[in-house]
């Protein structure tokens, strides 16, 4: 049995509390890296004790490099999603960000603690995300939607911030069928207030296999180890105590 009652600050489900209905389907936004395929663990495992409801989304919107997506496809099989969609979209077509625009250079060593916004930043991206989540989720008929946002190690992100999930749901609760006339669906960020050593703990705790996983910028046979999400997810290891498992250069 999994015991989650270490992690206070994550809000679990009170399964006593809770029907099978009200939690039959979630979509769960799958990158393939460190955050979100813990929370795709956790959704699967944590509460729910029905691993064939989570809807797993994966976007492959032109990012530098394909190591993610597969790590997504491993993930949702391991998690056992009942379904798995990869949406394609082209970012590429307008860039405004290191990830989606070759020209623009991936920053290294970089200052984690520096205010301004990344080069990495890529515009819009958690919004475009989580219009697709919403229209996924009303078309399958799912109560919530998962999101891996962090606000403690978010490296500059503002689309990362409780504000703006608070601000989406607003809209999603104006913008679809459900949220008007029946039941609305709820944005869901378990880890927006963890650590990454706290994310790795609790992925640990619920048996991630983080080899799986990849979070390097680059996308590179071995991980850069310093780009901001190599050195977050190293740091995140290392205060957790625990030997990453992927290999850097």
């Amino acid at each position: 049995m999994l015991l989650l009652s270490s992690y206070p600050r994550i809000n679990t489900c009170n399964v006593k509390n809770i029907t099978r209905k009200k939690f039959k389907k979630v979509v769960v936004l799958l990158s393939g890296g460190l955050d979100s395929s813990c929370l795709a663990y956790l959704t699967s495992k944590g509460c729910y004790h029905n691993k064939n409801k989570v809807f797993a989304l994966t976007f492959d919107y032109g990012q530098r490099h394909k190591k993610e997506l597969k790590g997504a496809i491993k993930i949702a099989k391991k998690i056992k999603a009942k379904e798995h969609k990869i949406v394609k979209i082209d970012l590429t077509l307008w860039g405004g960000s290191a990830l989606t625009d070759r020209k623009i250079p991936v920053p290294q060593n970089r200052r984690l603690t520096a205010s301004s916004i990344p080069v990495t930043y890529v515009p819009a991206r958690n919004t475009i995300f989580l219009s697709f989540a919403l229209s996924y989720a009303e078309a399958i008929g799912a109560s919530e939607i998962y999101i891996g946002v962090n606000s403690v190690d978010y490296s500059g992100y503002i689309d990362c911030r409780k504000t703006f999930i608070d601000k989406f749901q607003k809209l999603a609760n104006l913008a679809t069928i459900t949220g008007v006339y029946g039941d609305k669906i709820k944005i869901k960020t378990p880890l927006i207030n963890l650590s990454k050593k706290e994310i790795v703990k609790l992925g640990l705790k619920l048996g991630v296999d983080f080899s799986l996983t990849w979070s390097c910028y680059k996308g590179e046979k071995l991980a850069c180890g310093v780009c901001d999400s190599c050195r977050l997810r190293l740091r995140g290891f290392k205060e957790a105590g625990i030997e990453d498992p992927l290999p850097y250069r």
